[in-house]
């Protein structure tokens, strides 16, 4: 039940992310992402393709049946992305930042470990 619950809330959240960066401009998000000011429009959309594509993949397959194993490996890959955003936080010294992809990192590394372990 608690995997559930993660996996939920990862979905949520990163589907959430992932719409916010493909449906408005570079230049809105940047009022309040001021990280995308070190990447081009076409690497934020990439970045909100990738976590939408991970929020369909840590619950979708889990929630079929089908090609169970794919929820761990999107589990891994938001890890990876969130990686990639603390990197940027702090390399922009934007340190109170990083808390929050860290947060999401470690919930991602728990599905994924725990899924793992039931494939």
């Amino acid at each position: 039940m608690v995997l559930w619950i993660l996996q939920s809330v990862l979905a949520v959240v990163f589907l959430a992310s992932g719409l916010a960066k493909l449906s408005q401009p570079k230049e809105r998000l940047a009022r309040s992402m001021k990280w995308v000011d070190d990447f081009s429009g076409r690497s934020v959309k990439y970045i909100g393709t990738s976590e939408i594509f991970g929020a369909i993949g840590v619950f979708l397959p889990w929630a079929t049946g089908i090609a169970r194993v794919l929820t761990p490996i999107a589990a891994l890959g938001l890890a990876a992305l969130m990686v990639g955003a603390m990197l940027t936080h702090a390399r922009r010294k934007e340190y109170p930042n990083i808390a929050a992809p860290a947060v999401l990192a470690v919930l991602a590394l728990i599905v994924a470990v725990a899924r793992f372990g039931d494939v």
